[in-house]
């Protein structure tokens, strides 16, 4: 699928997302996504992994711990949507799953495993669906959302935190 959701397709605030995510098919952009995130954070020590930029932030382990759990949920919902189960979508406390993620603890390697994994799921759904599956919605805090829109919240949600690494995490 290469053209972008229409507004009407994602509530709001998934807009921030939404418009990071350059023009082009989203299986190829979450795939270089995916090829530049590791290609950035791999050569990180733990100590860098283990930077909070200050008091009560996560580390960076923890972001990219929290990218791939939210990464989960979005799949979740694009599965649902694509095969025809439109139900009402409830969010989530991010605090809560990074508070209880075991991500602060694992060595930044595996972290970055489990970001791959993540990823490569997203990648392979997302580029099995058809059109007609792309477009099919559901709903997410009573705003229409459609399984297109969330690969985009995908990996413009990526996008916002790679953004906020660059910027006070590796400087």
């Amino acid at each position: 699928m290469n053209t972008r959701p229409d507004s009407n397709e994602y509530l709001p605030l998934a807009e921030k997302y939404v418009s990071l995510v350059p023009e082009g098919h989203i299986a190829e952009v979450l795939q270089r996504q995916h090829d530049e995130t590791l290609r950035s954070l791999s050569d990180l020590t733990e100590e860098q992994a283990n930077v909070r930029y200050a008091e009560g932030k996560w580390s960076l382990k923890q972001v990219v711990g929290h990218i791939a759990d939210v990464e989960r949920l979005w799949n979740y919902r694009i599965l649902y949507i694509a095969r025809g189960d439109a139900r009402e979508f409830s969010g989530y406390d991010r605090e809560i799953f990074v508070q209880n993620s075991p991500f602060s603890h694992l060595p930044l390697r595996e972290a970055l495993k489990d970001y791959a994994a993540v990823r490569q799921s997203t990648i392979t759904l997302v580029g099995s669906l058809t059109e007609e599956a792309m477009l099919r919605q559901g709903t997410f805090n009573n705003y229409p959302l459609s399984a297109r829109a969330a690969a985009y919240v995908i990996a413009g949600h990526e996008l916002h935190h790679l953004n906020i690494l660059r910027d006070k995490y590796l400087t």
